[in-house]
């Protein structure tokens, strides 16, 4: 049995899903878009005739779709692919199931996951027109020194739900001379976490890391949460804490955020961006607190106006940014 008719029987045991298509390949995935119009779709990355990948650009740029895409988690190619159609406006990322996967666990997770997605309302993602993201030329950044309030020593991201493509749209945007060390946080499975890293290093200009123990904070360096597991910052390192999760959530961008604000304060910056759920909130409330520049994404431009939207409703965004401007802020502060 192929898995995708295994998926197909997966969700025809819920009555309150309808299995509208099934396509063999991507050009097939497609047209069945186009003639269907369904609410969600499940994607593999790996397909005949049309990648994946190439069926998303098309979709999210002509007929956008909420996509859930599910992945393998061993081939690394397979999953630089992925966060490239995570990028190009793929929704979220679920890794396949795996044979000692038998007490129905996986499947009860992939249709709450179908479902959660299917709820988020896509716009047309112009970018996927022209192609996958690692063929932009880099933003262009405005240094304006005059917006810069403090002297800044440590800039921190959070991010869920529409993540990847927002911090490598951000990470391409800052100049290569970045000098400030950046933390980040994000909401990701444990088998796709290290090549998340990995695929953020690639396409931009900045050394991209996972965290580590222990860890000196160096200058333009770009570290990384690992799942599973929270990252605070404490004596000017990284360290880890396997404390309960936060909003559901381990890593917590909220965990980061207390911690920074605590070390760092006013030579802090942070930003909150697209994602469900209110994680982050909070922190980000923590560090305005504590003098630091905050900054949240603007609903335009996210993907889920979900976790910058509390922090708009706690006041804890000093800015408020579409996308396009929170790399040209934060170039400012350097």
């Amino acid at each position: 049995m192929t898995v995708r008719k295994h998926l197909c029987e997966i969700l025809s045991s819920d009555p309150a899903i309808e299995v509208v298509g099934e396509a063999e390949d991507g050009k097939q995935a497609i047209e069945l878009c186009r003639s269907l119009r369904p609410d969600v779709i499940s994607l593999d990355m790996i397909l005949p005739v049309m990648s994946g990948l190439t069926a998303t650009e098309y979709i999210m740029a002509y007929c956008p779709t909420p996509i859930l895409v599910v992945s393998s988690s061993v081939n690394r190619g397979e999953l630089f692919k992925t966060y490239e159609a995570l990028a190009a406006g793929a929704i979220e990322l679920l890794e396949k199931p795996r044979p000692d996967d038998v007490d129905g666990s996986w499947e009860r997770h992939y249709i709450a996951m179908l479902k959660l997605v299917a709820r988020v309302k896509v716009i047309t993602h112009l970018r996927a027109r022209m192609g996958t993201i690692r063929e932009l030329p880099a933003m262009p950044t405005i240094r304006n020194r005059a917006s810069a309030s403090h002297n800044c020593q440590l800039v921190a991201i959070g991010a869920s739900t529409g993540g990847p493509g927002a911090i490598v749209e951000i990470l391409r945007g800052l100049p290569a001379d970045f000098s400030l060390p950046l933390v980040i946080v994000i909401h990701i499975n444990a088998p796709f976490d290290t090549a998340f890293a990995d695929w953020l290093d690639a396409q931009t200009n900045h050394k991209v890391r996972l965290a580590i123990a222990g860890q000196v904070l160096a200058k333009s360096c770009v570290y990384l949460a690992p799942s599973g597991q929270h990252l605070i910052v404490q004596g000017r390192k990284l360290q880890l804490t396997n404390e309960v999760p936060r909003h559901s959530c381990r890593p917590s961008v909220d965990v980061l955020f207390e911690s920074i604000a605590m070390e760092y304060g006013s030579t802090a910056a942070a930003c909150l961006l697209t994602g469900m759920g209110q994680d982050g909130a909070r922190g980000l409330l923590a560090l305005r607190q504590a003098g630091a520049l905050t900054i949240a994404q603007d609903e335009a431009t996210s993907v889920v106006y979900g976790m910058p939207r509390e922090a708009a409703l706690l006041g804890a965004a000093q800015r408020i940014l579409p996308l396009s401007e929170i790399a040209p802020a934060l170039a400012a502060l350097t």
